[in-house]
């Protein structure tokens, strides 16, 4: 008679996802809530050098990406960074990355339900913002499947807007391809600072990183699906970004809240006004369903480590989802949804991502040649890239998010301590 596994060996997830299900919930995460608001915040650090900034965001994002499916492929288990900084660096590392993930994504995931909240119902936005954390928490609860359904619904519909904004814009004859060039006042540190805050905007590769655990084929799967996901997302950004500054300038740009908005009022096609921020809804919601799947992925892979609570390593039966995790992370986050203004943890999580993607760049540095090492320079350059984005964020910001992972380095001391 052959013996079971022990019964408190952690249970895996069930290989659902194929390529198709991976790309989407990577675009999912990438074409989110922030197309349709980080390029104003971008026009205000960099001008008409806004293009430069999403160029270089881009870069470090195929660096970050080239090492994440590198690293994937060794490791194709949920967790992502938090996994791979534990074999490769140590279990401090890990432990570091895990903790600026879930601290940074979860004020993330806070902030865009509020965006909803904003969208949806302005004189109550925390009430519609809790609903939406609600209702995203029980999609994913459903199972994996379920999340990778409803995020391919949204990829096409946010594809398709922003497809006829584009169309929009060139069609008008208003357009002007002077706006278009960076201007003689542009400055290094405005256009780093633009690329960090455009770089989240390709940061939803992470997400299929994170659910490595639950892709078929994980080897061959993984590396197409975050290399496909994020030249699609280059290629929309970049088509959106040249439209909305051909129409509107830079100056203009600064100025709007809603700029893809302003740029189909600006044409002359106000029928589109109200389906973009429609779409922008949409966005916002997609995004969140990918990044509770993520951070739920991490703290799974915490708890099995018991860096977290042992409890939410737990799997349903059933649907085969962490589902304590990721009830605890909905609860989190309607909690700050409720309570805080978030526009400055947004700076913060901001921080903690680049950092998370340094510590991954690093961990890939490390492969041997047997192990599927990338070349040499990718690695490096994505790590001091990151770096050098999170430093030039706002000073207040980064003295927050190197308070925060000081009180989790504390953490992680006290605990090894106790043990």
């Amino acid at each position: 008679m052959t013996a079971g596994p022990p019964p408190d060996a952690p249970v895996g997830l069930p290989r659902r996802l194929g390529l198709l299900d991976a790309v989407t919930i990577g675009l999912g995460a990438m074409l989110g809530a922030g197309i349709f608001v980080a390029l104003a915040s971008a026009a205000q650090a960099a001008g008409p050098a806004l293009l430069l900034g999403l160029a270089l965001a881009a870069i470090i994002a195929y660096c970050n990406a080239v090492s994440s499916a590198r690293l994937a492929i060794r490791y194709p288990v949920s967790g992502g960074t938090y996994v791979y900084g534990r074999e490769r660096l140590g279990e401090f590392w890990g432990y570091l990355a895990g903790w600026g993930f879930i601290v940074g994504k979860t004020a993330s995931c806070a902030a865009i339900a509020l965006t909803v909240g904003h969208y949806v119902w302005p004189g109550s936005p925390q009430a519609m913002a809790i609903a939406a954390v609600i209702v995203v928490t029980v999609v994913n609860y459903l199972g994996v499947q379920k999340s990778a359904l409803a995020t391919r619904v949204i990829v096409g519909v946010v594809l398709t807007v922003l497809a006829a904004v584009v169309v929009a814009v060139f069609t008008s004859g208003l357009a002007e391809a002077g706006r278009v060039a960076p201007g003689q006042d542009a400055s290094v540190p405005g256009v780093l600072q633009s690329a960090a805050l455009l770089f989240f905007a390709f940061a939803g590769y992470a997400r299929i990183a994170t659910l490595g655990e639950e892709v078929r084929d994980p080897v061959r799967v993984i590396p197409r699906a975050i290399l496909i996901a994020l030249s699609l997302t280059t290629l929309c950004y970049g088509a959106v970004a040249v439209a909305v500054l051909a129409i509107l300038g830079p100056q203009r740009l600064a100025a709007s809240a809603a700029p893809l908005v302003a740029a189909v009022t600006v044409a002359g096609v106000p029928v589109l006004v109200p389906v973009v921020a429609l779409a922008a809804v949409i966005a916002a919601v997609g995004s969140l369903l990918a990044l509770l799947l993520g951070v739920s992925r991490t703290v799974l892979a915490m708890a099995r480590d018991r860096h977290l609570p042992p409890a939410l390593a737990a799997v349903h039966p059933r649907f085969g989802v962490p589902h304590r995790a990721e009830l605890a992370v909905g609860v989190v986050v309607a909690v700050l949804a409720a309570t805080l203004d978030l526009r400055a943890a947004i700076g913060f999580s901001s921080f903690g991502v680049l950092v998370y993607y340094a510590i991954a760049n690093a961990s890939a540095f490390t492969l041997r040649d047997t192990e599927g090492r990338t070349r040499r320079l990718l690695p490096v350059f994505g790590m001091l890239g990151c770096l050098t984005l999170a430093f030039a964020l706002p000073v207040s910001t980064i003295l927050a998010g190197v308070a925060v992972f000081a009180v989790g380095a504390a953490a992680y001391v006290l605990r090894r301590g106790r043990r």
